[in-house]
């Protein structure tokens, strides 16, 4: 058994895993692109979803936004697992784009939340990998895990929280629980629904059935 594969089976979406082998991830019939990327940057996202065993769903990014490719990756061929949660910044430094000054501007509040929480999306993946992705144009995407699922007017707090502290920058939060994940500022409306992203997809839920979960 690869030295990896334990920490694999514990891998939950949004970590990033570097790739020893980035070949491991081409199949031949995904998009010239991927090689490319993976080639460059040999590092994959954990995603929602299923894979066989011995396997772990990811997703390649590209250098355009719409670029993203969902694949699997054999265990073995992990070198390394990183999680958002080891990403957060430090209290001072230089910051490239708007997006990176304002995740360290927000870290002193999401650090009184007693949650483990970090960044995500491009954001993560330029923290993780040292590539240049975000831009001056960037939104900040961000995942905090809690369980059970926070009352929404804990999440209309931390919403409005974002919102004024990482000004003008764009912020998407999800919290993430045991059964899935849901947007911050849909928990924060209140509403009788909510959307649970899970494995085997998106499913409208009751909040009370997630914290009852």
């Amino acid at each position: 058994m690869s030295p990896v594969e334990p920490a694999m089976r514990g891998a939950r979406a949004h970590d990033l895993v570097r790739l020893a082998d980035p070949a491991a991830v081409l199949t031949g019939t995904e998009p010239a692109w991927v090689a490319e990327s993976v080639t460059g940057t040999p590092w994959a996202v954990v995603r929602r979803g299923t894979a066989p065993r011995g396997h772990v769903a990811v997703g390649v990014r590209g250098p355009a936004r719409h670029q993203r490719h969902a694949t699997q990756v054999p265990a073995a061929a992990v070198s390394r697992v990183v999680r958002p949660e080891q990403l957060r910044p430090h209290d001072t430094g230089t910051d490239r784009t708007p997006t990176l000054a304002a995740l360290r501007a927000l870290r002193p509040a999401l650090d009184r939340l007693g949650h483990d929480w970090g960044p995500v999306g491009g954001t993560g993946f330029e923290l993780a990998t040292g590539r240049p992705v975000t831009t001056a144009a960037s939104d900040l995407d961000l995942v905090v895990r809690c369980d059970p699922l926070p009352a929404a007017g804990w999440a209309a707090t931390l919403l409005d929280t974002l919102r004024a502290v990482a000004a003008p920058v764009r912020v998407d939060c999800l919290i993430e629980t045991a059964v899935g994940a849901v947007a911050l500022a849909e928990l924060a409306t209140g509403a009788d629904r909510l959307v649970l992203r899970t494995a085997g997809g998106a499913c409208l839920v009751d909040p009370a059935r997630i914290r009852a979960a």
